[in-house]
């Protein structure tokens, strides 16, 4: 059914058009800081609830993912459903979770919160189209569990959720009750970098790039960092302004520690 009604090359020719956005949304980001959260910016559109924002964002990339996955053929095959369990894994706790947890009364602005519907729903393509469909087609899962990088690719996404998820809890647990003040968050990989939830969020998917073995998955820790990488120094430039020495003395990098 999905193959009839997205052929192999159109598939390719999706993943190569979405390698070269995600070039461009690389560069474009250095100049135009993407404006939710900390780098609240009105004009990107009217401001939703960022609890709302975040379900409505994230949740079309876990109920696609789950459709795909429903209707392979290779659905109960260990590899492509250990795979599958990965992939959702993160998106049920981004989706469900993660919004649940956020403090206080902040907002994302639609054209946000829509351009990350549609860049998940197109990913849940290119994961999932690979994963269920044209992979299996191809052999990919002969002798899959004897080969070595899907194990040390789940080994690196594990490290990168438990990363993301801990950099969440300190940021989420840097104000007290009614606290409306900034501050520099400290712990956890935050020694070596001043995103460190982003740093964990990146080693997801270049994890499960790995674990993938795919173009898709490649396609997809391009995608992550050319988004997280300019938003790092955005960031990173946000604190130096307001905590200037404070923050410097600290010697940290912005996504990549001891890198960039």
């Amino acid at each position: 059914m999905f193959t009839e009604l997205l052929s192999l090359e159109a598939y390719n020719t999706l993943l190569i058009i979405m390698a070269a956005v995600a070039v461009v949304v690389f560069v474009a980001l250095y100049f135009v800081e993407a404006g939710y959260g900390y780098l609240f910016n009105p004009k990107f559109g009217f401001p939703v609830p960022n609890k709302v924002a975040w379900v409505l964002m994230e949740c079309p990339v876990f109920f696609a993912m789950a459709v795909l996955w429903w209707f392979s053929p290779v659905k109960m095959e260990t590899a492509p459903l250990l795979l599958f369990i990965v992939f959702q894994t993160h998106y049920f706790q981004r989706s469900f979770i993660f919004p649940l947890l956020i403090r206080g009364n902040s907002k994302m602005p639609v054209g946000i919160m829509l351009m990350g519907m549609v860049f998940n729903t197109l990913n849940a393509i290119m994961q999932g189209g690979w994963i269920f469909y044209y992979g299996p087609a191809t052999g990919y899962y002969d002798g899959w569990m004897s080969k070595p990088f899907i194990y040390i690719g789940i080994a690196v996404w594990l490290f990168g959720f438990i990363t993301n998820l801990h950099s969440d809890y300190i940021i989420r647990h840097l104000r007290k009750p009614g606290d409306t003040k900034h501050y520099i968050p400290k712990g956890g990989m935050f020694r070596y970098v001043s995103s460190a939830n982003y740093f964990g969020e990146f080693m997801e998917w270049v994890g499960f790039a790995i674990a993938t073995w795919s173009w898709a998955g490649a396609v997809f820790a391009l995608w992550t960092f050319a988004n997280l990488g300019p938003r790092s120094a955005s960031l990173y430039k946000r604190y130096e302004k307001e905590f200037g020495e404070e923050f410097t003395a600290l010697k940290r990098k912005r996504i990549i520690p001891f890198i960039y």
